[in-house]
């Protein structure tokens, strides 16, 4: 038998076990194997964070998440353990994020002028507006604008993690009026990254569904993970304003 089938065959029997006896030893064996998902969400999260935001604090966060996963998820239902372990450790660490406040004052107050200038220019012209048309309304440069996207680019790591997700949640943890909100959300969420220029939209589709990091994003659409990093921050907002813009259509 390869490696690699053993490895199933064990899982599949610690699961089998766990679902019929949650004993802490069990659970303790879930977690070592699946520690490295921890890890890999942790260092996707701290690429765009703040040198004052620890590592291993979201690591902390995220190994709780990781807990909470394994005890809710129903190995019999045959959904992927990873995806559905994913979010859950991503929201802890959110969470985390959330309660440290981390954003400054002011830069809370330049995420907003930005966002809201994006915003209502895309309103009104029924496409992304350029780099150009931005620094206009902002009575900006083109050179002070880049320097205020890079500025923003801690910004953008809560956002679009709380929307996007590669699958539906866990079969049965919503009820059918909340899954036909999480599925209209999905369809609104993908046609407003239809309309994005088509750099941001690679840069979205490979971040958050292929889930590269932003250097192996850069080798392979031969830009600078600088480029790649301003090219995210800008989708990111384009996002939000759209969506913005649609939730406000509906009140």
């Amino acid at each position: 038998m390869k490696n690699a089938d053993k490895v199933s065959v064990d899982i599949a029997s610690l699961w089998n076990t766990y679902q019929k006896d949650k004993t802490s030893e069990i659970r303790d064996q879930l977690v070592e194997h699946y520690l490295t998902l921890v890890n890999i969400i942790a260092g996707r999260l701290s690429i765009s964070l703040p040198a004052h935001v620890d590592r291993d604090d979201l690591i902390s966060s995220g190994f709780f998440g990781l807990l909470d996963a394994i005890d809710r998820y129903d190995y019999t239902r045959g959904n992927k353990f990873e995806t559905y372990a994913g979010v859950r450790i991503r929201g802890a660490m959110l969470d985390y994020l959330r309660s440290k406040d981390w954003i400054s004052v002011s830069l809370r107050q330049k995420i907003r002028r930005y966002e809201q200038t994006v915003s209502k220019l895309e309103g009104v012209l029924g496409r992304s507006a350029t780099d150009g048309e931005i620094a206009k309304e902002l009575q900006l440069s083109l050179d002070e604008l880049q320097n205020l996207i890079q500025q923003l680019n801690v910004a953008t790591i809560i956002p679009l993690e709380e929307y996007i997700r590669t699958e539906s949640p866990q079969t049965g943890e919503l009820d059918p009026a909340e899954h036909v909100e999480f599925m209209e959300l999905q369809d609104t969420l993908a046609s407003a990254i239809d309309k994005l220029p088509e750099k941001e939209k690679k840069v979205v589709s490979l971040y958050y569904y292929e889930e590269l990091t932003l250097k192996e994003i850069s080798v392979i659409l031969h830009l600078s993970e600088a480029r790649i990093c301003q090219l995210h921050t800008k989708a990111v907002f384009r996002l939000r304003g759209y969506l913005s813009r649609v939730k406000s259509s509906l009140i």
